[in-house]
């Protein structure tokens, strides 16, 4: 559990690192799964949108106990997992993401999610941390974006320069098996990995019950800015009920 002075770094922060963390064992698995996902759809050595949708066996790390006490701290009782994601940033060529705020491009309405961001490898400077911008989801709102069509970056959506100081950038340095918990207007983003080492790091996507994932929003920010649809992502309840009546959770591919 996140005790009381984390759980206020998460809300004037906008993310927290907790005591919690994975151990070696359960991290083979999961960069056993990785391989396997790799090896049967190998254009996701860099980076998968959504590894439930190839591989059912990542829905096991979601439903960690102490990582579902840690989201329910934050969002409350009722919540589920929209999707989760596989960064890999391979040795050498591990493509950059641009800063951003997720919220921009997740047809989520009202915005609303906490990321778990877990270190399957040690991510440092050297091989393309995490970079955040601390109290930069205070606004309550989506800074302005544009599309960014660079093909070495892992996103098209990039926030705008001058919507946030760069200055006040930390590194996200995590070793291995431990996390953060973020907002889903933390502008945040990453360096590309040029080193030896690669970075691999598994999110973990929850909203709050009280949102609504709204398919056809999904299907026109996909339009408007260029990216796969989110529109076939399943959600899966983790604890609660879902208080809008607008949610389904129909197992999709």
């Amino acid at each position: 559990m996140l005790s009381r002075s984390q759980l206020d770094d998460y809300h004037s922060k906008g993310y927290v690192v907790p005591e919690f963390r994975l151990d070696n064992e359960t991290l083979d698995t999961i960069k056993g799964h990785h391989e396997r996902l790799t090896s049967r759809w190998p254009e996701f050595q860099d980076y998968c949108p959504s590894v439930l949708a190839y591989d059912l066996a990542f829905l096991n790390y979601a439903r960690i106990p102490e990582i579902l006490d840690m989201v329910e701290q934050v969002l409350g009782n009722d919540f589920a997992l929209w999707n989760s994601s596989f960064f890999a940033k391979p040795a050498h060529n591990g493509r950059a993401t641009p800063w951003h705020q997720d919220g921009e491009y997740w047809p989520i309405r009202p915005v609303a999610t906490c990321t778990v961001w877990i270190a399957i490898d040690d991510a440092n400077t050297t091989n393309g941390c995490l970079k955040l911008i601390p109290g930069s989801h205070k606004k309550n709102e989506l800074l302005a974006h544009e599309t960014n069509l660079d093909p070495n970056l892992t996103l098209n959506q990039e926030v705008l320069s001058s919507e946030f100081d760069e200055s006040l950038s930390v590194d996200l340095i995590l070793e291995a098996g431990q996390m953060s918990l973020h907002d889903v207007r933390m502008v945040h983003g990453s360096d590309a990995n040029t080193s030896a080492y690669p970075r691999r790091g598994m999110t973990l996507r929850y909203m709050p019950l009280t949102s609504v994932f709204d398919r056809e929003l999904a299907v026109s920010q996909a339009e408007n800015m260029g990216f796969k649809a989110h529109q076939d992502r399943t959600l899966f309840l983790m604890r609660g009920t879902d208080q809008t009546g607008k949610n389904d959770f129909r197992l999709r591919w």
